[in-house]
């Protein structure tokens, strides 16, 4: 057990993969070896499914129509020969694994988008805008209030001692 835990170590990825879901559309650049020549390969499709929870050995199969034929690739996500994943639309979908794609045809087999933004960075970047936009507006708020407040306080008290200097 112990043999194959540090193989599993050893093999583990080094940069990791991006956050990816089933019904996903992704662009897997694959390392391929033709003979003496190795090159890139570049697998565009929808992922289906995602195995293997958090250990080394965890794949995905990702599926795309080609030629009116659909055709799938598992691919392990410690493999050394998968150089990057590049996630290019989030789908919307309410399960985990997508078998029911498989039937389908033209567009009955897209998968609705979703309307997240693929770089989280950019997430959090539209979050915080939006998030100091309303502690603005909020602010504006709170200092109108205030200014009335004091408007209010002011006016009562300017004609309640014109009665008083009247009655000396």
């Amino acid at each position: 057990m112990d043999i194959i835990a540090e193989l599993e170590k050893e093999q583990a990825r080094q940069t990791p993969l991006p956050d990816m879901r089933p019904g996903d559309t992704v662009r897997v650049h694959y390392r391929v070896r033709e003979g003496q020549r190795e090159r890139t390969q570049i697998f565009e499709g929808t992922v289906l499914q995602i195995r293997g929870g958090q250990a080394s050995r965890r794949n995905f199969t990702v599926r795309r129509v080609s030629g009116g034929v659909g055709v799938e690739r598992i691919f392990p996500v410690d493999s050394p020969r998968v150089e990057t994943v590049e996630v290019t639309r989030r789908g919307s979908v309410r399960r985990a694994r997508l078998y029911y794609l498989r039937d389908r045809i033209g567009k009955r087999a897209k998968v609705r988008e979703q309307h997240r933004a693929v770089d989280e960075a950019q997430t959090m970047e539209k979050r915080a805008a939006r998030k100091a936009r309303r502690d603005d507006r909020r602010q504006a708020i709170r200092n109108k209030r205030d200014a009335r407040k004091q408007a209010q306080t002011a006016a009562p008290s300017a004609p309640a001692a014109e009665p008083s200097q009247q009655e000396e």
